[in-house]
């Protein structure tokens, strides 16, 4: 992992984490614990914080009131956030219990209840240019969920007219290839 600055808390999560009886791999560049191949958490750093994340933590009971939602926008994930190893000490009783009710969601097979698509704010100048290109309207359809969700909250979070007009503009032929935002 590349943040040194948090390397004692990590290393402290990441034994707790084992301890869980998870399996320790690297996805994304970051300690990820699975049971039998399902991600249940994962431990990443920022500038100002250490967390686990946990991939279906809106599931979880959160009794201590301690998971945080990263945006308005994430459905699924919550975290557990740490400034110090101090609160890493502190918390270990409870991140044990919330990874063990992590472990006891999977293996309960429940899954988040996610937004469909159509659910998703549809800022009107990307409205106009689909009913405007009947091709734009043919390839954003033939684009996966997930990637037309990207393009929604992408052009809806802008606050002025103006710049989702723009970023409207400036995807216009990615979509037409086919492509996500990221790609």
């Amino acid at each position: 992992m590349r943040h040194t600055r948090w390397e004692e808390e990590i290393r402290r999560l990441r034994a707790i984490a084992l301890a869980c009886d998870l399996t320790e791999e690297l996805k994304w560049g970051c300690p990820c614990y699975t049971l039998d191949g399902r991600n249940i958490v994962l431990i990443h750093a920022f500038k100002e914080y250490c967390a686990l994340l946990f991939f279906k933590g809106a599931l979880l009971k959160d009794s201590r009131g301690i998971l945080v939602r990263q945006t308005q926008n994430v459905q699924a994930a919550r975290q557990i956030r740490f400034t110090s190893l101090r609160e890493v000490v502190q918390l270990e009783r409870a991140v044990r219990a919330y990874i063990l009710d992590a472990v006891a969601v999977e293996k309960a097979g429940l899954k988040v209840a996610l937004k469909k698509t159509a659910e998703f704010s549809m800022p009107e100048e990307f409205a106009a240019k689909l009913r405007e290109l009947p091709a734009l309207k043919e390839a954003f359809r033939a684009l996966t969920p997930g990637r037309q969700r990207g393009y929604l909250l992408h052009f809806s979070s802008a606050k002025q007219a103006a710049t989702r007009t723009a970023r409207v503009a400036k995807c216009l032929q990615r979509i037409l290839n086919g492509r996500g935002l990221d790609d």
